[in-house]
């Protein structure tokens, strides 16, 4: 009987920290990707297109980025308000910026300063932020 007990006890020991990690990481993949996906010269603008997809597990009803725009040589040529809008849960949006007065190649990185507004469920959340996972296909840095 005292081996069952030692077996049961040497099994209860290892199951906790093989369910915490498994915990910790279903964690670690929740994240708001939030990708520079191109810019465009429109006109005397630019735009700016993003991809995004939200993998939090939670629909995001508006979500507002306070952005600050660099030049080649990292001086601040803007900081604006871009209305990214709804952001459902397991579903790729794309949103487009324009800049203008401002042509592309003058654009050298793309900052989020942080979320202006985040709401879910009604409620201004944090979840914009700590989640946000920013990212550029191109060879302007998106920094967030």
């Amino acid at each position: 009987m005292s081996f069952h007990r030692l077996a049961l006890g040497l099994l209860t020991a290892l199951a906790v920290p093989v369910a915490v990690l498994a915990q910790a990481g279903n964690t670690a993949s929740a994240r708001l990707f939030l990708e520079l996906n191109t810019v465009q010269d429109v006109g005397e603008a630019c735009r700016l297109t993003f991809l995004v997809r939200n993998e939090t597990g939670t629909s995001i009803d508006k979500a507002v980025f306070e952005t600050v725009i660099f030049d080649r040589s990292d001086g601040v040529i803007s900081l604006s308000l871009f209305n990214f809008r709804d952001m459902p849960a397991d579903r790729p949006r794309v949103r487009q910026f324009e800049l203008p007065d401002i042509a592309c190649d003058s654009v050298g990185q793309v900052l989020i300063n942080g979320a202006n507004s985040c709401i879910v469920d009604g409620a201004e959340s944090a979840v914009c932020e700590t989640e946000l996972s920013p990212n550029s296909r191109l060879d302007v840095e998106l920094l967030g």
